[in-house]
């Protein structure tokens, strides 16, 4: 299996008019998060079963995949890399966190970022350093300050909260939406296994947290806390 056999595949699921509704979903205007990526309109159940396909795809066929303006063969790519990572040995998992990092260019929307960083980069550094991360949450790159934020779900999952709360700390005064999305949302995922410690984020932070992190951090909450929170009188 290779390059020219996969994107054979992915060709034959072209779909124009959902092509056009993607296109519009993921931003892609002049000036939006999406600028100019391109889309074929097939959707994740059918990419997911193409990845399953050719999991076996090389690195240097998966380089070339990732790099794709068409953001389907990106996610397919992205697929493959978490497989070949779930399956492999520490060596092959080095390995395949490497190529992410190096050729994090590809992983350039909200979809490509949540479905894989988790995956791969916080499973692989779970039980080591955590310094990349803060680059990364330091960088002036939207999908780069995301990959930061959404890679610590894998911590929350196994009950780490640390890196998260100062992450979502160091990303209080970020601009984006896309942003304060992910902070709160991983916000949110750290108070449904301890509340406490995600009431004491909020406590200390909450009347300087973008709005749209806020709500989305205390969405589970009981309607007279939320609208407390909300309110600013908590």
């Amino acid at each position: 299996m290779n390059l020219l056999e996969i994107r054979q595949v992915i060709i034959k699921q072209t779909n124009p008019k959902q092509a056009i509704i993607l296109q519009r979903f993921f931003k892609t205007g002049k000036g939006e998060y999406g600028e100019g990526d391109v889309f074929y309109g097939i959707k994740v159940p059918v990419l997911r079963s193409i990845a399953k396909q050719f999991r076996d795809l090389s690195l240097s066929d998966l380089k070339l995949l990732i790099s794709s303006k068409v953001h389907e063969e990106r996610l397919i790519a992205a697929f493959i890399l978490v497989d070949q990572f779930k399956k492999g040995d520490e060596k092959k998992r080095k390995l395949i966190f490497n190529f992410y990092i190096k050729n994090r260019q590809g992983i350039n929307n909200w979809d490509l970022v949540d479905l894989s960083a988790p995956q791969i980069i916080g499973e692989y550094l779970l039980d080591k350093e955590k310094d990349l991360l803060y680059k990364f949450a330091h960088s002036n790159k939207l999908w780069e300050k995301r990959i930061a934020v959404l890679s610590t779900f894998t911590f929350i999952r196994n009950h780490f909260f640390e890196d998260t709360l100062n992450i979502c700390e160091i990303l209080l005064n970020d601009k984006h939406d896309l942003i304060h999305k992910a902070a709160g949302w991983m916000l949110r995922e750290v108070g449904k296994r301890d509340l406490a410690a995600e009431e004491e984020f909020l406590q200390k932070n909450y009347k300087i947290m973008p709005r749209t992190m806020l709500r989305y951090a205390i969405e589970k909450f009981p309607g007279k806390k939320r609208k407390a929170y909300l309110a600013g009188k908590i």
